[in-house]
């Protein structure tokens, strides 16, 4: 057991339970079982009887078929979403690689532009694409925007300038900005925390699985459309031939057709909610939504029994009632290191309401924003979730290039990438399997960074190409070859698995829905990595087989490597503040902070920043004095933010995972 839970553990345990709770709470351990052991989760259990709560026969078999339908027609749908946005926002690379600059009459450093272009507005435009997510729904808003960028990838076909090719890469990464955290939290809705974890890796894999699904389908189509010799035009002076069509026209012109297909597909394919699947019976949609309300709520007289807290003051309502059952279920879970799909903050509805934000996917306040702002662990997460995604964004667009020394044909470049992407894809759902067990995001993203570091160690020590040289060069070279692509390999294995559980720590880690969609897209500011990328393997690097590249790349994956090991000692030390600032009040205290985030918290104390209060002090003075309108309610949202209860992982009986 983990020492944030043992401290749960302790926590809850500061009150000693008397008799009477303990025989008349059905799920409540007897004094014999008041042990660690007691409150250790197996993966074998299903999630209710985790909690504490037994399933009627037809309760379990009912959530057996509901799950089962879950698992065959939304998830694959969902993951054949995020495999056509994969392949939209690398099949640039495959095109280059089939010599599309010089078809269509660009220069070659137009690519790394419009990859860097692209990457420019993407993360820009990413908490903005995650909100109107949140406010218009996942069902409306990434059919609509799908639809839209499929087009946009097919009038690639007809790309003879510069500038179209950027307005395209443009126009793609707006409406592709906010599909990442709005899916993620629209999957949320439907698992519950223990489900969730492989069903994310499942979605995410998909990154993976479009590198080689890519590769496959370029070979394919390159073999079959092998177009003109466009490799024996000299240079990008040459005046391109619009005889007939390029094989790399025919990538784009099917994947931008598939893309659309799909996307107008999901208009009638996705359900709001639950409550609304067309593929569930009746019963079945009340007990999609059922279940998530178990598993965020479910918990509170197993707690309660446990700890015996004091009787509730008279005056406390129904509504603080419910705030105060979340609350606690959170801190539990969260301490024992568990992903929290979609828990709640304060504002919850009664629990007879038909549109509780638990199971709906749309609802956003001005206090989900501040709060979710002002979280240094966001900014901390997203400077290295940059630097650690920077292989992973590079290799997407331009391995099918990096393999192209290793290859007679742009057929066999592009088939090239498909083991080292099956390699991800495998090395991913077992890194992410391990971490759902082991109840830990962080220590699998160190370990990933070390495979990722060994990988570059081959590929930069090992020729990237055969040399004309010796009485029999292609012999030793070719064997240095095969070992430098086998390092390719390893190098893919871990790049994909540090952003996804980076996501899983913040989804875990932030309970409010609203607060934790923007965090991620807050978060999808990493794919800044793209700049970066098409700036390190620019073509000037391409004579000595990028080895450049992999230098500086490698260096970027070392200080992410620090970067997260420094995180988890700061966890560690936040979760120690706050047993510190607990242990110094009164039962009753801890208790108001558990259940209202109403604490006796002082400056200085766990949770706040002298240095941090001071500067938001000043900016609401600033705000205030300058004049403006916008200013003034900004200062006055601040203010609000401020004076209102602390939610979530703000309360400091909130114990953070690692």
């Amino acid at each position: 057991m983990s020492a944030s839970e043992h401290y749960e553990l302790q926590l809850r345990g500061r009150a000693p339970p008397s008799s009477e709770s303990d025989s008349s709470s059905p799920g409540a351990p007897t004094p014999d079982e008041d042990d660690d052991e007691a409150f250790e989760l197996r993966d074998d259990m299903p999630s209710d009887l985790r909690r504490g709560d037994v399933l009627s026969p037809d309760e379990e078999e009912l959530n057996r078929r509901t799950v089962r339908k879950l698992d065959v027609i939304l998830l694959p749908f969902l993951a054949l979403l995020f495999l056509f946005n994969s392949l939209d926002k690398s099949n640039i690379g495959s095109a280059e690689s089939a010599h599309f600059t010089t078809d269509a009459g660009l220069d070659r450093e137009d690519v790394n532009t419009a990859v860097a272009l692209f990457f420019v507005f993407f993360v820009t435009l990413q908490p903005v694409g995650a909100a109107l997510g949140r406010k218009y729904g996942m069902k409306r808003w990434v059919p609509a925007c799908m639809a839209l960028w499929g087009l946009c990838t097919t009038l690639h076909i007809w790309v003879h300038a510069a500038w179209q090719l950027y307005i395209l890469r443009i126009t793609i990464a707006t409406l592709e900005a906010g599909f990442y955290p709005v899916t993620v939290s629209y999957l949320s809705l439907f698992y519950t925390r223990f489900e969730f974890g492989r069903r994310l890796a499942i979605f995410y894999g998909q990154a993976a699985v479009a590198g080689a699904f890519g590769g496959i389908l370029s070979y394919a189509v390159f073999s079959r459309f092998p177009g003109q010799d466009a490799h024996e035009i000299d240079g990008p002076t040459s005046p391109p031939d619009r005889s007939s069509w390029h094989s790399w026209q025919i990538l784009f012109l099917i994947e931008g057709c598939t893309t659309m297909c799909i996307a107008l597909t999901g208009f009638f394919w996705l359900p709001e909610r639950g409550k609304t699947a067309w593929f569930l019976t009746p019963e079945q949609r009340e007990w999609a939504e059922e279940r998530i309300r178990r598993d965020r709520e479910g918990e509170v007289e197993e707690i309660r029994s446990k700890r015996s807290p004091s009787p509730m003051p008279a005056h406390v309502d129904h509504d603080d009632l419910e705030a105060s059952m979340q609350s606690t279920a959170s801190a539990r879970e969260e301490a024992r290191g568990l992903l929290s799909a979609s828990q709640q903050s304060q504002r919850y509805p009664s629990p007879h309401s038909n549109d509780t934000p638990q199971v709906n996917d749309r609802g956003l306040s001005a206090h989900d924003i501040l709060s979710a702002l002002c979280s240094w662990k966001v900014y901390y997460l997203l400077t290295f979730n940059i630097l650690s995604a920077i292989p992973s964004t590079a290799f997407s667009i331009f391995l099918p290039l990096v393999l192209a020394p290793l290859s007679s044909t742009p057929a066999l470049a592009n088939l090239l990438t498909a083991p080292p992407y099956i390699c991800a894809a495998a090395t991913l759902y077992a890194f992410t399997s391990w971490s759902d067990r082991s109840r830990d995001r962080t220590k699998p993203i160190l370990v990933s960074l070390v495979i990722v570091l060994l990988g570059f160690a081959g590929t930069i020590f090992l020729p990237s190409q055969t040399k004309a040289s010796g009485p029999d060069p292609s012999s030793a070279d070719e064997g240095h070859l095969a070992i430098r692509y086998i390092a390719l390999c390893i190098l893919l294995s871990g790049t994909f698995i540090a952003s996804p559980l980076t996501v899983a720590w913040l989804t875990n880690n932030f309970p409010a829905p609203g607060k934790r969609a923007i965090a991620l897209g807050v978060n999808g500011w990493g794919n800044v990595a793209g700049v970066f990328a098409s700036m390190l393997f620019s073509p000037k690097y391409q004579a000595d087989g990028y080895r450049h590249s992999f230098v500086w790349t490698a260096l970027c994956v070392l200080l992410a490597f620090a970067g997260f090991a420094g995180f988890r000692a700061l966890i560690v030390a936040e979760n120690a503040r706050r047993r510190r600032t607990l242990e110094r009040w009164t039962e009753d205290e801890v208790d108001a902070e558990k259940r209202w985030g109403r604490g006796p918290l002082r400056r200085g104390d766990a949770g706040r920043s002298r240095r941090a209060e001071e500067v938001v002090d000043r900016a609401v003075e600033w705000l205030g004095s300058s004049g403006g309108s916008f200013e003034r309610k900004m200062a006055g949202w601040i203010e609000e933010w401020r004076s209102k209860d602390r939610e979530g992982d703000e309360r400091v009986t909130f114990v953070y995972g690692l």
